[in-house]
């Protein structure tokens, strides 16, 4: 991929890279940071991405980790102390704008139940989860599309069974 058509198939991505930053801070301001640190992550390290790759899920990534290592970085800030007028406070946010640490445990819950699936199921799973598409899929593990389409399908049915405490009504 040139330089051209990389730069161009990045800023095609933008609007939904902006409507991603936005489901994940909840914040305007933020998801705006967010987008232009994804963009310049994804400028600078344009050597790692592999040609013949889903690009749309390379750029995913990077913005969810980005995410999750400013998440990370901020809960370290909210420990620290403030000392002011001689008296000790915890810093903390005014706004809550990140999940909150049950949001987490549930998280790892859930992934914990995708891992326990078979490699049959679990794998094309992971790989809708990452951004590719049904196509894609079956062409990378050389299956047909209706069996990745009803792999997909019988592998949700059996998280929502494992996961009803989860079920959002």
């Amino acid at each position: 991929m040139t330089q051209i058509q990389f730069n161009n198939t990045l800023l095609s991505l933008k609007n939904n890279l902006r409507y991603y930053a936005l489901s994940l801070t909840s914040d305007s301001e933020r998801a705006n940071d967010l987008l232009q640190e994804t963009m310049l992550k994804a400028l600078t390290y344009r050597d790692k991405f592999k040609e013949n790759t889903n690009f749309k899920a390379w750029i995913y990534t990077i913005m969810r980790n980005t995410f999750i290592n400013d998440y990370r970085r901020n809960v370290k800030r909210k420990d620290t102390f403030d000392y002011m007028s001689n008296d000790i406070h915890i810093a903390q946010s005014i706004d809550k704008v990140y999940p909150s640490p049950d949001s987490f445990y549930n998280s790892k819950e859930i992934m914990a139940n995708i891992e326990a699936l078979e490699d049959e199921y679990r794998v094309p799973f992971n790989m809708f989860l990452e951004g590719y598409k049904y196509k894609e899929i079956a062409e990378e593990l050389e299956l047909p599309l209706g069996t990745v389409k009803s792999r997909i399908f019988f592998t949700r049915k059996k998280l929502e069974k494992s996961l009803k405490d989860y079920a959002i009504n």
